[in-house]
C-alpha cells in the first residue's frame, strides 16, 4: 500500500484534435500513411513537421501539390501560464496557409487559438486544443472528416421541428404560393 501512496501523481497530457478533409481523399489515399483516431505521444520539445517528405515529416501528405514541409508546429510554454501552446509556421514557399481568416506566407508563423481552421490549397484541418498538465509531453490525434469542415461548403440542410413531423411543410412546391383570404 505504501508504494501506491507514494507513486507520483499522474499528469494529463495536453493534445491537439486535428480533423482533416481533402475532396480526393478516399480515392487517392492522400492520408494513408496516417494512422487515425490514434493518439500519438511526443516529448514537448519536438517539433512536429507536416509534408509530403517522409524523410523529414511526422505526417506525411501522399501528394504532388503538397510541399516537401508544407508546415510545423511547435510547442512552447507562454510566460505566466501553466499549459502548453502551440505556434504554426508556413514552411511552403508557394503555398499560403491560411489560419482562420489570417494568411500566413512563407517562415510567417502565429500562435494557434484554442480552435481554428487551418487550410492550403484544398486541405482543410480543424485544429482543437484539449488542455493538460505535463510540460514534458503532448499528443496528436487525427479524425477523419468525410464532409468538408467549412461551413459554406456544407449541403443547406432543412430543419426538422421537434416533435420530427412537419405535416404543414410541403416539398411539393418549393416556392411560397400567395392566396387569398377568401379561399380559406
Amino acid at each position: 500500500m505504501s508504494t501506491f501512496e507514494d507513486a507520483d501523481t499522474e499528469e494529463t497530457v495536453t493534445c491537439l484534435h486535428m480533423t482533416v478533409y481533402h475532396p480526393g481523399q478516399l480515392q487517392s489515399g492522400i492520408f494513408q500513411s496516417r494512422t487515425f483516431y490514434d493518439r500519438q505521444k511526443f516529448p514537448s520539445t519536438e517539433v512536429i513537421k507536416f509534408g509530403r517528405n517522409s524523410n523529414i515529416c511526422h505526417y506525411v501528405f501522399q501528394d504532388k501539390q503538397a510541399s516537401r514541409i508544407q508546415f510545423s508546429l511547435q510547442p512552447f510554454k507562454q510566460f505566466n501560464s501553466s499549459v502548453l501552446s502551440f505556434e504554426i509556421k508556413n514552411m511552403s514557399r508557394k503555398t499560403s496557409l491560411i489560419v482562420d481568416s489570417q494568411v500566413l506566407g512563407y517562415l510567417n508563423k502565429m500562435d494557434l487559438p484554442y480552435r481554428c481552421m487551418v487550410r492550403f490549397g484544398e486541405y482543410q484541418f480543424l485544429l482543437e486544443k484539449e488542455d493538460g498538465e505535463s510540460l514534458e509531453w503532448f499528443e496528436t490525434q487525427f479524425l477523419f472528416s468525410p464532409r468538408p469542415l467549412l461551413q459554406e461548403n456544407w449541403p443547406a440542410q432543412t430543419p426538422i421541428p421537434e416533435n420530427g413531423s412537419c405535416s404543414s411543410c410541403s416539398t411539393q412546391s418549393p416556392l411560397p404560393t400567395e392566396m387569398d383570404e377568401n379561399e380559406l
